[in-house]
Parts: C-alpha cells; sequence; structure tokens
C-alpha cells in the first residue's frame, strides 16, 4: 500500500548488507518523523558476524573495534522534501528482502495508517541514506564535510578548484581561484561519484600541493594525486577520468 506522500508524517528506512563478508556487513535502521521545523532522527548502525576475525583482519580493512554509531536528535528540514519526493516516485514490492538484503521501508500517516514495503528502486533508496546518514556524521561531529581540490597547472590555463560539501544542509560550496561560484547539488553529487570510481595510485601521491605542470586532485584525505599518471580507470568502458577533469573545467 502506499499512503499519500503529503500525509506521512513518519519514515522507518531498514537496511541489511545481506552476503557482503564482515567486516564490511552491517545493518542500519533510520527512523524520521517529520516535525515543524526539523527532523526528528534516530540511527542504529550495527556491523555484524565479526565474531570469527581477529583484530588484525578488521584494523587491516580500515575499520576499528567499535564502528557502531547510534543517533538521536535534529536533522535539518532542508531534507524532508528529498525524502517525500523519493517516496512518491517509488514503486514497491510486497517480496520480502532476500540473502542479498537491501532497503525496506515503513511509512506511516497522520491517519495512522501504516505501509511496509520494499522498493524496487533499491538504489536510490540507499544513496539517500547513505547521504541522510552522512549529514548525521556532520551534525555530530563524527565528520567534517567533505572537501575536494583539484589543481591545473599549464603554461596556458591555471585553476585552483575547491568544493565542499556539506550534507548536514545539503549545500555546495566551490570556490574557483579564490572566487565563489554556485553549484546545484545534483550536479555535485553527480561528480563525486565519478571522482570516486577510478583507482588511485597512492605509491605516486603526494602529501605536498603540487607545483609543476599537469592536473591534480585531492579527494580529501590531504593526497595529491597526477590525473596523468596517479590515477586509473577501472572500468574500459566507462572513462570516469575525462568526466572528472570535464567537471571541474566547468565550475572554472
Amino acid at each position: 500500500m502506499h499512503l499519500k506522500t503529503e500525509d506521512i508524517s513518519r519514515i522507518e528506512i531498514e537496511y541489511d548488507s545481506g552476503v557482503i563478508p564482515p567486516p564490511y556487513s552491517h545493518v542500519f535502521k533510520l527512523k524520521i518523523g517529520f516535525g515543524k521545523n526539523f527532523l526528528d532522527t534516530n540511527l542504529e548502525l550495527f556491523y555484524t558476524d565479526r565474531e570469527e576475525l581477529s583484530e588484525e583482519d578488521i584494523f587491516n580493512e580500515g575499520f576499528s573495534l567499535n564502528d557502531d554509531y547510534q543517533f538521536q536528535g535534529e536533522v535539518p528540514k532542508v531534507w524532508e522534501q528529498p525524502l517525500k519526493e523519493l517516496y512518491a516516485k517509488s514503486k514497491w514490492s510486497n517480496n520480502k528482502l532476500d540473502e542479498e538484503g537491501g532497503i525496506s521501508v515503513l511509512a506511516k500517516d497522520l491517519h495512522g495508517k501504516i505501509s511496509r514495503t520494499v522498493p524496487l528502486n533499491q538504489q536510490d533508496w540507499q544513496f539517500f541514506a547513505q547521504d541522510y546518514i552522512q549529514s548525521i556524521y556532520e551534525l555530530n561531529k563524527k565528520e567534517a564535510p567533505l572537501t575536494i581540490s583539484y589543481l591545473i597547472q599549464k603554461p596556458d590555463e591555471n585553476a585552483d578548484i575547491k568544493i565542499t560539501v556539506k550534507f548536514a544542509i545539503r549545500k555546495v560550496e566551490v570556490v574557483v581561484n579564490g572566487q565563489d561560484k554556485e553549484m546545484e547539488w545534483e550536479k555535485a553529487k553527480e561528480l563525486l561519484g565519478f571522482v570516486f570510481l577510478p583507482d588511485y595510485d597512492y605509491d605516486q601521491a603526494k602529501e605536498r600541493k603540487p607545483d609543476q605542470n599537469g592536473e591534480f586532485i585531492d579527494c580529501g584525505d590531504g593526497y595529491w594525486h597526477n590525473m596523468q599518471k596517479g590515477v586509473f580507470n577501472i572500468d574500459d568502458s566507462f572513462d570516469a577520468k575525462s568526466r572528472i577533469k570535464a567537471g571541474f573545467r566547468k565550475l572554472i
């Protein structure tokens, strides 16, 4: 049953990573209530099936022994409309999730009606949930806003570009050669998607800002990668590097 979007008072998003092995396997539940000036939010995220892993196994994959996370608080109302738009456009299945895992959604309306179902557009819901959780991390000071830096240094062209993505307020700040510029949220998300597709060779990366000719990118961790020599497309059928270069050039 699909409730009327305008009547919804609460949405719960539940996720299970399914067959993904530990230490990556996890589950989470997002409870989101629509208030007057904010979204009343509760997050419970737990990593699963780690009992048979050694501490070294967990550390080697970039995790810690305390990766579970819980939050209860207020999220800015700017997230309400995107969530309701996603609900409104979604199509649903009455089937339960299988061993592959995924997202299920519970919606409750102002009249007390409840709908529990599985969205067919799983990827859209997973992307939304990831972004929403990132906003919680920013609000709770677990993580700082993501800043991507891009540098073009050529005899006939110079550009120093910074994009700061503030998930907490769904806002993108762009600075090009010291000048503020505007960028739409969805355009920024599309560019970020390209940025994190290639393989980055950290053996060639530099911690100092480059001063030689070329094009370079810092993905937010302080390491500068040469776009020509240190960044490699993983999929031969999709040239993510060209999309990255074009995306940043559009901001100049």
